[in-house]
C-alpha cells in the first residue's frame, strides 16, 4: 500500500468514527434545540445540520464526477446555491434534519468505497472558486464534522475532537500560517505554543478568542 492508501485509511477511519459520534449525539434531538442557536452567529442547530447534510451531498457530486475525469463545482451554482440549500432546509423538523444527516452520510461513505483511482487523483472547485484535491477531500469532511459537531453546543466540545484529527489538523494551521506573510516565515505566537493541543486548534479554526492573541477570522 503507498502513503496515499495509507492516509486516505487514516481519513476514512477517522471521519467514519465521527459520523457515528456525531448520530450518537443527534440520538435524541428535538424540534426546540433545532430553532435554537448555534455556536456560528445567525446559524440555528437546524443550519448545522442543513449545511453537514448538503456538504456530504456535494462530496458525493464531486467524487463521482472526478471518477468519471470531470472536475466540477461543489455546489452546482456556487456560493449562492449552498447558502440557498442550507437556508431551505434549515427550517425542517429535528427528525427531517437527523434524517437528512443520516441518509447524506452513508451515501458519502458509499461513495468514498466505490471511487476508483482517477477519481482519488482528480479535483474540484469549491464555493469560493478554489481547487480542492480529491485526495484530501475526506479529511476536509472530517474537519466539517469535528468542528461543526461542537458548533451544535449540545455537550460535544472541542475537548471531545479525535486526538488523531487535532494532530493532522494542527499540523496544516501551523503551516499556513508560516506562510501567512510573503516574506520569510511567520513564527507561530508563543502564547498560542502554550495552549493544549486542542485549544490552539480552536484559537486557529476562531472557536474561541485567546487574551495575548489576535483574533482568527476560522472559517
Amino acid at each position: 500500500m503507498d502513503d496515499f492508501g495509507r492516509l486516505l485509511n487514516i481519513h476514512v477511519a477517522g471521519c467514519a468514527a465521527s459520523h457515528q459520534r456525531l448520530l450518537e449525539t443527534l440520538a435524541n434531538f428535538s424540534d426546540e434545540q433545532s430553532k435554537e442557536p448555534s455556536a456560528l452567529p445567525g446559524w440555528t442547530r437546524g443550519h448545522v445540520l442543513s449545511h453537514l447534510a448538503r456538504n456530504a451531498e456535494s462530496h458525493v457530486h464531486l467524487l463521482q464526477c472526478a471518477s468519471q475525469g470531470e472536475q466540477v463545482e461543489q455546489y452546482v451554482g456556487g456560493a449562492k446555491a449552498r447558502k440557498e440549500g442550507i437556508e431551505r432546509h434549515a427550517g425542517d423538523s429535528a427528525a427531517a434534519l437527523v434524517a437528512s444527516v443520516r441518509q447524506s452520510i452513508y451515501a458519502l461513505e458509499g461513495q468514498w468505497a466505490a471511487t476508483n483511482s482517477e477519481g482519488w487523483q482528480g479535483q474540484g472547485i469549491n464555493s469560493a472558486g478554489a481547487t480542492i484535491m480529491m485526495s484530501d477531500i475526506v479529511f476536509l469532511r472530517w474537519r466539517e464534522v469535528e468542528v461543526h459537531h461542537a458548533d451544535l453546543l449540545l455537550g460535544f466540545t472541542s475537548k471531545d475532537w479525535d486526538s488523531t484529527y487535532v494532530r493532522m489538523e494542527l499540523e496544516r494551521q501551523i503551516m499556513m500560517w508560516r506562510a501567512s506573510k510573503p516574506m520569510g516565515l511567520t513564527p507561530v505566537p508563543q502564547r498560542a505554543l502554550e495552549l493544549v493541543p486542542h485549544e490552539r486548534l480552536a484559537w486557529f479554526l476562531g472557536r474561541i478568542e485567546v487574551d495575548g492573541l489576535p483574533k482568527v477570522a476560522g472559517y
